[in-house]
């Protein structure tokens, strides 16, 4: 069966913002075991709302939308669907309250503005949202069974788990398992050749998703049924680890810090950081995961030289014999964080993030890592290609690769 993912604002066509909704819901039927093969953006315009709406109820067996469904004046998608099929708005009273409810909690009072988003098309499937003030609502449109969702991501994933999946379950669909691979060091051309066979093998299909360094490998199976898919995609990942080795670092949605975090509580060890050009992203990182404070110490942004010396113990001699942007600074910072914190191992960085300070010696995208622990301390030089944002995040995401193999004892 064939899906489709229309996102609706003007806010997305004029490139205000970024469309995160269509990918998260693509894979999300895609791992439903639907056909993804639409993605479709439309702005806030009764005609073109219209032409979208039966355009996608005729083509393909589900669609799922995303906004129009708020109290101003540019929500226009339940309105439509009522008009395109025929029939008028009608008013639930439970989503009314439940509206007036959540406003309450905020100190706001119903307003007939708000009351506007318990509108929803006669014999609409209503979808309740106590994330938000927007309920969504289903329809079968011509083939489709159209789903419809508001746009705060947030809310959407979480009324797409609760409502939409549980909707699509009955209906006919191929029976398929994929399981996602993170990896880090490793380029994705090398990663293909090293998978080379391992589709023929399995009769799985392998994709690759590169952002920010890391490539993500998707395995994905299909059988006879869920557990003859999952069996499949497994054995495959197998392999697929078997030959990547320690360049696989997880699995699903996990990130870099989350498994450093995780490492270093497995083994009864802390962490401290000492950041000069990541500018404190790599401790935002890691106290973006619940219970990094369990192993993660805390950490110095150490942006000039008087306070690499006067904060972690760097002595200026060494700065002046070699430069701050160096292996023997970097690796200065990281014993003088995990001495002064306690912590069991140290992970610092310095460089040049750019767009200027570089020479013809250290270059733009420079930076030099360090891991510092009981048994010595390890440095990394790379010079990373990309904006001053794409640089700091490549250098985190290599430190982290370095602290997790440390950890683990690989040499590599």
């Amino acid at each position: 069966m064939t899906a489709a993912v229309l996102s609706t604002g003007t806010e997305l066509t004029r490139g205000e913002l970024v469309n995160t909704n269509a990918t998260w819901l693509a894979d999300a039927l895609t791992g439903l075991g639907f056909d993804v093969v639409a993605l479709d953006t439309v702005g806030d315009e009764e005609a073109r709302l219209t032409a979208a709406f039966r355009r996608l109820g005729a083509e393909h067996d589900v669609f799922v939308c995303t906004g129009g469904l708020g109290p101003t004046t540019d929500d226009l998608t339940s309105a439509t669907v009522a008009k395109l099929l025929g029939v008028p708005l009608e008013r639930d009273p439970a989503s009314l309250e439940a509206i007036r409810a959540r406003l309450a909690r905020f100190g706001r009072s119903l307003s007939e503005t708000n009351s506007k988003q318990a509108d929803f098309p006669r014999g609409a499937t209503i979808l309740p949202n106590p994330w938000g003030t927007a309920p969504g609502f289903a329809v079968k449109l011509e083939r489709a069974l159209a789903c419809f969702l508001p746009g705060v991501p947030s809310e959407m994933q979480a009324m797409f788990s609760a409502h939409v999946a549980p909707l699509l379950e009955p209906l006919p669909r191929a029976r398929r398992y994929q399981v996602r691979m993170r990896t880090f060091g490793m380029a994705e051309s090398d990663l293909n050749d090293r998978l080379a066979g391992v589709e023929a093998a399995h009769g799985v299909v392998i994709g690759y998703r590169a952002s920010q360094a890391e490539i993500e490998v998707k395995v994905l199976a299909e059988g006879s049924s869920a557990a003859d898919a999952e069996a499949r995609a497994r054995a495959a990942a197998s392999e697929v680890r078997t030959r990547l080795g320690s360049v696989v670092y997880g699995e699903g949605t996990t990130s870099l810090a989350a498994v450093v975090l995780q490492t270093l509580r497995e083994r009864g060890l802390t962490l401290a950081l000492a950041e000069s050009c990541t500018g404190g992203l790599a401790a935002e990182l890691l106290t973006n995961v619940p219970g990094a404070s369990q192993v993660f110490f805390g950490g110095a942004v150490v942006y000039s030289n008087e306070v690499k010396t006067a904060l972690l113990g760097v002595e200026p001699a060494l700065i002046a014999a070699h430069g701050a942007v160096s292996a023997e600074v970097a690796r200065a910072m990281a014993e003088g964080a995990r001495a002064r914190t306690g912590a069991s191992m140290a992970l610092s960085f310095t460089g040049i993030a750019g767009p200027d300070g570089g020479t013809p010696t250290k270059p733009v995208g420079l930076v030099h890592t360090a891991v510092s622990h009981a048994d010595g301390t390890r440095t990394l030089e790379r010079v990373f290609p990309g904006t001053r944002e794409q640089v700091r995040r490549r250098a985190v995401n290599a430190g982290f690769s370095l602290l997790r193999r440390v950890i683990l004892g690989d040499a590599t």
